[in-house]
């Protein structure tokens, strides 16, 4: 008879007086023939109960879907959605029209946990944003000066995989002083990898675009009016190679901590207790990728308006693949979602080759004040590859006047869903104040970070 494995079984592994324990199971299986409820009966009656170990929920928490299963939803999206909400610390959740398959929860997903934060919900490119600049150019200026305005935004990043800066090159943040590089080991072994790579862009999804665009409704946040165009830089990136580590290390710890006090979870839907050491821990990592993300995009913006020479009128930003703690307890997933509480700025890209669009949030509950955080895949980055037409896409960008740079087969128009149609699946999410055309489109290649 086995007694370790009939009281790993039972849970008493969890217990912090096992080895008393399995020593007494070994004791009385060796002083007399017994079965295994006979065992496991003694050994209550001494010992007690074993820890309550938590249990995936027979049928999933509710969510709601903004958009139409197996036309704008892959099933296995979905099915990912239900294992999301059937964690034993999930509330409810929502499925942006931008939804499609993940790591774990399907990227496009939104949950509400109970205290509870999970790094793999976050994502591996934690605190992921937008960043946009109006100009103080007009649009013919910029078509007349577009190939200096492209270098110039080539010379202020650093683009593909592994990329950064070093040495007099290297750029400097506030976010870099912050006292938590240096109280967790974990974080200030990689501290040299962000010097690295700060003020960079990276590859895959990541861009630097020139876009012009067109006011479409009064705001007053805008200081433009509608009908008038205007020139604006976006950037899209992440906590790169920092954040992804730092990611991997906590989806690790979540694994082991959800192992100890649950059992049957699977694989990539693990948490961590938001009042313990380690749940605490993650938030404040979390929050530290987030600002430096930010300044990421703050150092792009900063030193191409100074090569450039040009002025911002404006500057908006939004993130996605980010906890939110909520003053009831609840924790917002967002995994590649974006908030869109009532009266929020809001930018949502399309691809490559399609408009982009600002908005500003309606803080529709059901979708726990969210929205989409771009136009999202149809299929998996491997059939985008498949399904890529060079000579389709090269004669696409020449009609629709776009100079691009690093684009890989599986960031094509192609990859992507109608951006069009996933902007009509959420009205009721946000509302659109102004459309952008892709000018210049430059891209990482290769994909590394993250999505």
């Amino acid at each position: 008879m086995n007694t370790h494995k009939i009281l790993s079984n039972a849970g008493y592994t969890e217990r912090q007086d096992y080895a008393q324990i399995a020593r007494e199971a070994a004791r009385l299986v060796k002083s007399r023939a017994m079965s295994q409820d006979e065992l496991l009966a003694a050994i209550r009656s001494k010992f007690g109960e074993p820890p309550h170990r938590q249990k995936m929920l027979d049928r999933p928490q509710p969510f709601v879907m903004f958009g139409t299963p197996g036309v704008d939803f892959e099933y296995e999206a979905i099915e990912q959605m239900k294992r999301v909400l059937s964690i034993p610390v999930s509330i409810n959740g929502a499925m942006m029209p931008d939804a499609h398959v993940g790591y774990g929860m399907p990227i496009g997903g939104v949950a509400a946990l109970d205290n509870a934060v999970s790094p793999g919900f976050v994502g591996y490119d934690i605190a992921c944003r937008m960043t946009l600049t109006i100009l103080d150019i007009e649009p013919d200026d910029f078509l007349t000066h577009r190939e200096t305005i492209a270098n110039d935004m080539q010379a202020v990043s650093s683009f593909g995989k592994g990329s950064g800066f070093a040495g007099s090159e290297r750029r400097t943040h506030p976010v870099m002083d912050d006292p938590l590089w240096r109280e967790l080991n974990h974080v200030k072994q990689l501290q040299p990898l962000a010097w690295q790579q700060l003020g960079s862009s990276g590859g895959g999804n990541h861009f630097f675009d020139a876009v012009i665009g067109e006011v479409i409704e009064e705001a007053g946040w805008l200081p433009l009016n509608v009908g008038d165009q205007f020139v604006a830089i976006i950037t899209h990136s992440g906590s790169r190679g920092t954040g992804h580590k730092l990611a991997t290390h906590y989806v690790k710890l979540a694994q082991n901590e959800t192992r100890r006090i649950a059992k049957g979870v699977p694989s990539g839907y693990e948490w961590l207790d938001a009042s313990t050491n380690a749940g605490r821990e993650y938030l404040k990592v979390m929050d530290l990728m987030g600002r430096y993300a930010q300044a990421n995009h703050h150092l792009i913006h900063q030193h191409f308006l100074k090569r450039s020479n040009l002025g911002q009128l404006a500057q908006y930003e939004n993130h996605h693949n980010f906890a939110w703690v909520q003053p009831d307890g609840k924790i917002i997933h967002r995994k590649g979602a974006t908030p869109a509480s009532k009266g929020l700025v809001g930018i949502i890209p399309g691809t490559s080759g399609t408009p982009s669009y600002i908005v500003e949030g309606l803080g529709n509950k059901a979708s726990l004040e969210s929205s989409s955080h771009g136009a999202g895949r149809p299929f998996s980055r491997t059939e985008a590859k498949r399904r890529h037409d060079d000579d389709f896409v090269k004669r696409w960008m020449k009609e629709q006047d776009i100079l691009s740079f690093g684009l890989a087969p599986d960031e094509s128009l192609l990859a992507y869903k109608d951006i069009d149609h996933v902007m009509s699946l959420q009205t009721d999410l946000v509302r659109t104040v102004a459309r952008m055309w892709p000018k210049v489109v430059i891209m990482g290649g290769q994909s590394d970070d993250g999505d």
